[in-house]
């Protein structure tokens, strides 16, 4: 939706709990590149699908990432719950990485979806209805394909779907759980606050592009994990259809997406009530993955943290609450579909 353009730079058994066929400790990571088509035009879109290997541990090199992953690796035997992950406004999902290849290592598939017209090489969409309302249909095409997809289909769980929302990333997860963005909240936000160069560009009006679009919910979403999430736009009625288990994270310090309007707010209008972490001095980026020498010297300004934060700490934990909160999650929901199943 509204362009924050400082985020450039950013599957064999019908059981459905997680099967581990190997201990956690001999996994490696492998990736899949995948191509399906974009709902919004049509056009062919691409993500990263990320899963359990057993083969040796290599690194890869994918744009200016270093990535603990290689590339079609053997998947290892097992059948995992799935997790899908939008990124910010004109960002890219490699930013996260880490929590990528970690969740993978713990036995989740992980796919890693680039936004059409809305990621670090083309901003076309950006401030518009089509972006907003297409993000989610992108997400929803991305679970698609890897559910038809012959080399992973087999190895993932449908019943156990979660999703991962960054910034802009949280306002498309959320719409999945079925949340309606109120395009009137947004204008008066951008009367108040006038100066949120990042949520306001176009004034609080978005660009009306398309007029046959709509907010599309996606019932295989289970869960969702929110990291400095872009929900300004959702009141207490607007957010009344989400009945998901929420894991919410937000940078106490964070002057992209102030957390007052959105991760707070947000926690508090959220029919069930979610487990919110408010990082103490934390900025708008340091949810993306600690900086290697070569970023700190190209992008100073996504690697750098307020004094006495400590980004790799944080990403210890955040690596361990989010690997145990969408095993319990999409555990106690495959469960319970059992038991309605069996009535």
């Amino acid at each position: 939706m509204m362009r924050l353009c400082a985020v450039v730079f950013l599957i064999m058994a019908s059981c459905p709990v997680l099967v581990h066929a190997e201990p956690l400790n001999q996994w490696s990571v492998g990736f899949h590149r995948l191509s399906f088509l974009d709902p919004v035009d049509g056009q062919p879109m691409n993500a990263i699908a990320f899963y359990p290997s057993t083969d040796d541990e290599v690194h890869s090199r994918i744009g200016v990432y270093d990535i603990d992953a290689s590339e079609d690796a053997k998947i290892a035997i097992g059948h995992y719950p799935l997790l899908v992950l939008s990124h910010g406004n004109v960002g890219t999902p490699l930013a996260l990485h880490d929590l990528i290849t970690a969740l993978a290592r713990k036995g989740f598939v992980v796919v890693a979806v680039l936004h059409p017209g809305d990621n670090f090489k083309d901003h076309s969409r950006t401030g518009t209805l089509s972006n907003l309302y297409g993000r989610p249909m992108q997400i929803s095409a991305a679970i698609s394909a890897v559910l038809d997809e012959n080399s992973l289909s087999a190895y993932v769980d449908a019943d156990q779907v979660g999703v991962i929302g960054y910034s802009a990333g949280g306002e498309t997860a959320l719409i999945l759980a079925g949340a309606e963005p109120d395009l009137n909240r947004l204008r008066r936000y951008c009367q108040e606050r006038p100066d949120d160069h990042d949520a306001c560009t176009t004034q609080g009006e978005l660009i009306a592009d398309r007029d046959d679009l709509l907010p599309v919910a996606d019932p295989r979403v289970r869960a969702l994990l929110l990291m400095a999430p872009l929900s300004l736009m959702f009141g207490r009625d607007t957010l009344a259809q989400v009945h998901v288990p929420v894991l919410l994270y937000s940078g106490e310090g964070d002057q992209t997406v102030f957390p007052d309007k959105n991760a707070e707010a947000l926690a508090r209008k959220l029919p069930i009530p979610p487990e919110f972490n408010l990082i103490p001095g934390a900025g708008h980026f340091v949810f993306l993955a600690p900086c290697s020498d070569e970023q700190r010297a190209t992008m100073a300004w996504a690697c750098t943290d307020a004094d006495g934060v400590d980004r790799e700490d944080i990403h210890r934990d955040l690596i361990y609450e989010s690997g145990r909160f969408f095993s319990k999650a999409l555990n106690n929901n495959a469960h319970t579909l059992l038991r309605t199943a069996d009535h």
